[in-house]
This record gives structure tokens, C-alpha cells and sequence, in this order.
């Protein structure tokens, strides 16, 4: 059996996985996961107790979670260096405090601002601090990454690696939150063109939103939630 992505919508940051995958080129299945419904039920739990998406079954049924856990099981499944580099390389490293930064820091600035969206009931007052602090945040992580960005392309070189596929899923919010023009970060808005572009990134969009898309062949199909969830009560 192939490995099977769990990845959310709408919005989800999940999305960039499945482009690294398919930048991968080794066969995969996924299940797509409504994160406002079914992923609220409590069975959900079974995949992950923290009720959240990514979501990755192994070939062997063992279940990884959290972006940066299942991007290192990419990683070390990519002997050809699709989407990666020689662990000893210097742009490993770079690759990796690229991720890092952008899967803590960067994406958890977001996080005052889903909260007020999510916050039902909510005071005016509040509302406003959350949307006041998220947007300062937000606008601070992305002057840093703005400054961390080089003359190549993409993060680390000449091609699309997993730190671009962390970014992609999360890049996105900004827009989704009315934060500020994106042309306010003009190398951070080139680098997201050149991202987003791309074949693979606009498979994921595409089944992200429902729509078919064959990609480049590796995708061997969806799985359902309900039957990933029985086999797992099994």
C-alpha cells in the first residue's frame, strides 16, 4: 500500500505536502479532510488526538503527524534529491532553518487572527486586539522572511524544495486575512508566482478544491475518510 496524506480544507497549509509529493514522484494516495466538519468528529481522533491535519500513514499503517515530522520522512525517502539535498550539504541546512522558521514563527503569527475569525460571541473589544496583533505579527514575520529570501529563484537554489512546500500551503493566508498587499514584499511575492506556477502546487490547488487533476501520475487516487477511520478502528 502506498503512504496516504491526510490534508485539510479549505486553506489548508497542508496543501504544500501534497505538492512535495508529487515533486516526489513516487506513488501516493491521499483523503481529503473537511477541517470545519467531518474532521471535528470524534473518530478523527483515531488519526491524530490533536485533531489536526497533516496526517501521514505509512506504507507499514504507522501514523506521522506535524508538518515538519512528515517532511523529514520526505526527505529521507528521496534518494534522487527531488526536493531535498545531501544531509551534509549547506543547503540542507538552509533548507531546514528556512522550514523552521516558516513553520513556527511565520505561520503561528496567523494564529491571533484565526482565532478571531473562530472566535464566536466574541467581544468587539477583543476581536479588535486579536485582529490588531495578528496583523502586526504577520507583517513583522514576513519583513524577516522578505530579508531571508536570495537572489535564486526558489528558497534554496534553482528548483522547488520541501521548504518551498512549507511555504506555499501558509503563504496564501495573508490574502485570506486582508493583512496587507502582498507587493509590499516584492521578492516574497515574486518567489510565491514562481511557487504557485507550478505544475505540482496547481494539482494540489486543484484537488484541494475538489476539482480532478491527474498530476503527474503518482497520485493513485483518494481514500475516504470514513473508510481510512473503519480500518483503523480494525
Amino acid at each position: 500500500m502506498e503512504p496516504i496524506l491526510v490534508y485539510g480544507f479549505p486553506l489548508g497549509s497542508s496543501m504544500g505536502l501534497v505538492a512535495a509529493f508529487e515533486w516526489l514522484g513516487q506513488p501516493y494516495r491521499l483523503c481529503r479532510v473537511d477541517m470545519l466538519g467531518e474532521m471535528r468528529d470524534p473518530a478523527y481522533r483515531r488519526l491524530n488526538p490533536r485533531v489536526e491535519t497533516p496526517v501521514l500513514l505509512t506504507e507499514t499503517g504507522a501514523i506521522v503527524t506535524e508538518t515538519m515530522a512528515i517532511a523529514a520522512w520526505i526527505e529521507a525517502r528521496d534518494p534522487e534529491r527531488r526536493v531535498s539535498f545531501d544531509p551534509l550539504s549547506p543547503e540542507a541546512d538552509r533548507m531546514h532553518q528556512i522550514m523552521g522558521f516558516v513553520n513556527t514563527g511565520f505561520t503561528g503569527a496567523f494564529t491571533p487572527l484565526w482565532v478571531a475569525l473562530e472566535a464566536e460571541g466574541a467581544d468587539p473589544e477583543t476581536l479588535a486586539v486579536l485582529r490588531r496583533t495578528g496583523r502586526d505579527r504577520v507583517i513583522e514575520r514576513h519583513d524577516r522572511l522578505e530579508e531571508m529570501i536570495g537572489e535564486r529563484p526558489y528558497l534554496v537554489g534553482d528548483r522547488p524544495t520541501l521548504a518551498d512546500a512549507v511555504l506555499v500551503g501558509v503563504a496564501r493566508w495573508l490574502e485570506f486575512h486582508g493583512v496587507a498587499d502582498p507587493g509590499r514584499w516584492p521578492r516574497l511575492s515574486a518567489l510565491r508566482a514562481r511557487i504557485e506556477a507550478e505544475p505540482a502546487v496547481r494539482h494540489a490547488i486543484a484537488l484541494e478544491n475538489g476539482e480532478a487533476s491527474a498530476g503527474s501520475g503518482a497520485l493513485r487516487g483518494h481514500v475516504a475518510l470514513a473508510d481510512l477511520l473503519a480500518r483503523r478502528a480494525a
